[in-house]
C-alpha cells in the first residue's frame, strides 16, 4: 500500500511540475512526442506485411509509446539537470523542451529525394537535439561553459586554418588518398584517416590491422545516418574530443581545483598535434575514454571505470596499461579504507576485480575477432613491421633517431627525427620534473604510455603519443599558475599548432 501511495505522488508530483512548466513547453514536447510516434508507426510499416489490420492497430499504439516515451525521457532529463545545474525542476523543465522540440526536423526525411538524404535529415534532427542541450546546460553549469567556450575557441580557428591551407597552398605533389570529392571535407581526411574510412567500410586486410576496431565501428554506426564515413568520422572525432575536454575538466578539478582544470583543458586543446582531435583519427575518442576512466576510478565507481577501459583497449592498444593505475587505486582504496575496506565485499573486491578484468577484455575480443578473420590473434602487432617498428629497448629508437638526425641529407627527413626526438623528451622531462606532482597512478600511467611506444624500436608519431599523454596537461595546468610558464607554453604551442594544421592540409607528414 505504501508503494501504491508513493507512485500515486511520484505521478502526482511530476503532472502538476509539467503543468506548472507551460503549456508552450508542453505543446512542443507533444509535437515531438507525435513526431517519434510517427516515425516509430513508420518503421513498422516499411517492415511489417502491409496488412491493413496491422497497420490500423500498430498507428495508435506507436503514437502513444512516443508521447509516453518523450515526455518521460523530458520529466526524467530534467530531474536529473535540475539536480546537477542546481536550478528548480519547472525552470528545467522549461529549458529542455528546447531540444526535444528539435526532433520536429525528423519530419524532413519525408522530403528528402534519397535514402542518403533522409538519413542526413535524421542526423540533423538528432544533432540539433544534442547542441541544443549542450547550448542550455552551458547556461547553467559553468564545467559545461568553460569546456565549450574552450572547444570552440580552439577549433574553430583550426578548422579556418585548415580549410584556407588546402585552398592557398594546395596538397603537396603526388597522387593522394581523396576521402571526399569536396575539398573542404577532405582536408579532414588525410594519412592514418584513409585506414581508418576503409576498415570502416570494408572491413580488416592487408595491414590494417594496426588500427583497432572501435573507432572505425563508430564511423560505421554513424555513417548509416550521415551517408558519408568521412562526415561520420568528423562527428565522432568531434563529439569524442569535446567529452574529452568535458571528463578531463571533472577530473582535474577533482584533483586539484577549477584553475589548474581551466588551464589544463586549455593547454590540451593548443597543443602542437590537437589538429587530430578534429581529424578522422581515434586520438580524440582514446583521451575520452581513459580520462572517462580515471575520472570514475577516483569516483570509485569501478565497474564504470572498467567499461571505459574496454572500449579504450579496443581503440588503441595502449589502451590496456589502464589496468596499472586501476589496481593502483584499488590498493590506495584498500588502505585508506582500513578494515573496514573490505567489509563490503561486493563492492570492494568483486567490482573492483571485475573493473579490471574488462580491460584486457577489449584487447582479447579484438584478439579474438582476428583470430577467426585471420587465423593469428597477434596480426595487429605482426603488421607493425610495415612501418619499420619491432619490439626493442626505448633507448634503442633514440639512438636510432638521433643517428638519422646526424646522417640523413635530406631536410625534411631531419626536421621531423627532431621534431619526434624532441617530443618524447619533453615528455620524458615533465615525466621526472613533475612526477611528485601528481598521484602514484597518474606516475605510473605516464611512465608506461612514454616507455611502450619507445619500445617498439621508432619515434614515429610520439608528437602525437603527447596529445594523449593527460596526466602531462594536468602538470601543466599546475605550472600554468606562473605567468612566465603560461606564456612560454602558448608562444610555443600555438606557432606550431598553426604549422602543424598546414603541414596536414597539405598532405605533409606531421606525427
Amino acid at each position: 500500500m505504501d508503494h501504491a501511495l508513493a507512485r500515486g505522488f511520484t505521478r502526482s508530483r511530476s503532472a502538476s511540475l509539467v503543468a506548472a512548466a507551460g503549456f508552450p513547453a508542453v505543446a512542443a514536447v507533444g509535437a515531438a512526442g507525435i513526431t517519434v510516434g510517427f516515425f516509430l508507426w513508420y518503421a513498422v510499416a516499411l517492415r511489417s506485411p502491409h496488412r491493413v489490420l496491422v497497420l490500423n492497430v500498430a498507428w495508435p499504439v506507436c503514437l502513444v509509446a512516443g508521447l509516453a516515451g518523450v515526455y518521460l525521457g523530458w520529466i526524467a532529463y530534467a530531474r536529473y539537470f535540475a539536480r546537477r545545474a542546481r536550478v528548480d525542476e519547472v525552470t528545467a523543465l522549461q529549458y529542455d523542451a528546447i531540444s526535444w522540440s528539435a526532433l520536429v526536423f525528423l519530419w524532413g526525411t519525408l522530403l528528402a529525394p534519397t535514402e542518403h538524404g533522409s538519413g542526413r535529415a535524421a542526423a540533423v534532427a538528432a544533432g540539433a537535439f544534442v547542441l541544443a542541450k549542450l547550448v542550455v546546460a552551458a547556461r547553467f553549469n559553468r564545467t559545461v561553459r568553460d569546456v565549450a567556450l574552450t572547444f570552440l575557441m580552439t577549433r574553430l580557428p583550426l578548422i579556418a586554418i585548415a580549410e584556407l591551407a588546402s585552398m592557398v597552398i594546395g596538397q603537396r605533389p603526388g597522387v593522394h588518398y581523396a576521402a571526399s570529392t569536396n575539398p573542404l571535407l577532405a582536408v579532414w581526411g588525410r594519412w592514418d584517416a584513409e585506414h581508418y574510412i576503409g576498415v570502416a567500410d570494408f572491413g580488416y586486410s592487408g595491414t590494417e590491422p594496426a588500427f583497432f576496431p572501435f573507432y572505425p565501428l563508430l564511423i560505421r554506426l554513424v555513417g548509416t545516418a550521415t551517408g558519408s564515413l568521412l562526415i561520420a568520422g568528423l562527428i565522432v572525432s568531434n563529439t569524442a574530443s569535446f567529452l574529452g575536454l568535458l571528463y578531463l575538466y571533472k577530473l582535474i578539478e577533482h584533483e586539484y581545483n577549477r584553475h589548474v582544470a581551466q588551464r589544463a583543458t586549455f593547454y590540451v586543446s593548443i597543443f602542437p598535434t590537437a589538429i587530430f582531435f578534429s581529424a578522422v583519427y581515434s586520438e580524440a575518442l582514446f583521451l575520452f575514454l581513459t580520462v572517462a576512466s580515471f575520472y570514475y576510478v577516483r569516483e570509485r565507481r569501478w565497474v564504470t571505470a572498467g567499461i571505459f577501459g574496454f572500449l579504450a583497449a579496443a581503440t588503441r592498444a595502449e589502451g590496456l596499461l589502464l589496468v596499472a593505475p586501476l589496481f593502483i587505486e584499488w590498493v590506495v582504496a584498500a588502505k585508506e579504507g582500513g578494515r573496514e575496506f573490505f567489509r563490503y565485499w561486493v563492492d570492494d573486491v568483486v567490482k573492483p576485480l571485475f573493473g579490471m578484468a574488462l580491460v584486457p577484455l577489449g584487447l582479447a575480443t579484438y584478439m579474438a575477432y582476428l583470430w577467426v578473420i585471420t587465423g593469428d590473434p597477434l596480426r595487429f602487432s605482426h603488421v607493425q613491421s610495415h612501418w619499420g617498428r619491432a619490439f626493442a629497448p626505448p633507448w634503442t629508437a633514440v639512438w636510432a633517431t638521433f643517428e638519422k638526425i646526424v646522417h640523413s641529407h635530406l631536410p625534411p627527413t631531419v626536421a621531423n627525427e627532431s621534431l619526434e626526438l624532441a617530443f618524447t623528451l619533453l615528455m620524458l622531462v615533465v615525466l621526472v620534473i613533475g612526477f611528485r606532482r601528481l598521484r602514484l597512478s597518474y606516475t605510473v600511467y605516464m611512465a608506461l604510455s612514454i616507455i611502450v611506444p619507445m619500445s617498439t624500436s621508432s619515434l614515429m608519431s610520439m608528437p602525437r603519443f603527447a596529445l594523449v599523454l593527460f596526466p602531462m596537461f594536468a602538470l601543466f595546468g599546475l605550472w600554468g599558475a606562473r605567468p612566465t610558464f603560461s606564456n612560454a607554453y602558448v608562444a610555443f604551442s600555438l606557432p606550431l599548432l598553426g604549422l602543424f594544421t598546414v603541414l596536414f592540409a597539405a598532405w605533409y607528414w606531421v606525427a
